[in-house]
């Protein structure tokens, strides 16, 4: 997939309050300090968080928290360990692989969510284990709730689940339980301060993993799941090609998680070769 295109306009969206005012609100400063602030920047021609830090009044790390709230970009602060360091999108990082990932997501807006009614579910799929599918998929999950979009996760990988542990959730109920008749839509998880994030997680590990995902529940849930959200991503089961292959054919695309020496092209060849909805594929090389 070409990560050359240009930005969806989503994507910058315009500032509603000012930052002075969203710090004020916040304790982080005080209304004297902002007309201190404001001096300098209008003396020095600086911008509202550089001259704060010049000035001593502000770090780093509550200039990310007033821009985030300021242009309704949510993300966590440093030291935040309510998820798992490895979903660095929840942080606002600028790692080459996350902007890699923020370019997949301004292509997927403008040339796929946004052509035609009913384009929601999405499908990450792979290989084998260690491709960087599960990681790649919590990333873009935030990513595009960052853009203000409502965004399910879903976890189906109902034998070696990572989504609980990457938002850290109780792994009790998700997937499996609702496939089973036991739980529904309601036992996905809304991530605190990560805007319209919401988590399925896999649930218990079954003993028949794919006779639960060939059932008509599983249609039915991502059809609700259509519905209640602007965007599923769903995390699908790798090294096991026929229970990623009927859940991707549910969805309605999917993408293919490659990473270079990992699986074979005969691997990636059976895998894809049913895929009807294969949008292109993401060459993980990080």
């Amino acid at each position: 997939m070409n990560m050359n295109q240009p930005h969806s306009v989503k994507d910058f969206l315009a500032p509603t309050r000012s930052l002075g005012a969203i710090l004020v609100d916040a304790g982080r400063l005080s209304p004297q300090q902002v007309a201190s602030v404001v001096e300098l920047q209008q003396q020095e021609g600086l911008r509202f968080g550089e001259a704060a830090r010049q000035l001593g009044m502000l770090d780093a790390e509550d200039i990310l928290f007033g821009l985030s709230r300021q242009f309704e970009y949510t993300c966590l602060g440093a030291g935040d360990d309510s998820v798992s360091a490895e979903v660095m999108a929840a942080f606002g990082s600028r790692d080459a692989l996350i902007e890699a990932l923020r370019d997949l997501r301004s292509q997927l807006m403008l040339y796929w969510l946004g052509r035609e009614q009913g384009r929601k579910s999405l499908a990450l799929v792979s290989a084998r284990r260690g491709e960087g599918k599960s990681f790649i998929a919590a990333n873009l999950a935030v990513l595009f709730s960052q853009l203000g979009q409502r965004t399910l996760l879903v976890d189906a990988d109902l034998i070696n689940p990572r989504q609980h542990s990457l938002f850290k959730l109780d792994n009790r109920a998700g997937l499996s339980s609702a496939l089973c008749g036991l739980t529904g839509l309601h036992a996905a998880v809304p991530i605190p301060r990560l805007g319209g994030l919401v988590v399925l997680p896999a649930g218990p590990t079954p003993p028949n993993p794919r006779e639960l995902l060939s059932r008509p529940l599983l249609a039915h849930l991502l059809a609700q799941a259509g519905q209640a959200f602007d965007v599923v991503v769903i995390d699908t089961p790798s090294a096991a090609l026929a229970d990623a292959q009927i859940v991707a054919a549910h969805a309605t695309a999917s993408i293919l998680i490659s990473r270079p020496n990992s699986a074979t092209v005969a691997e990636t060849a059976a895998l894809t070769a049913n895929l009807g909805n294969l949008l292109g594929a993401v060459v993980n090389q990080f």
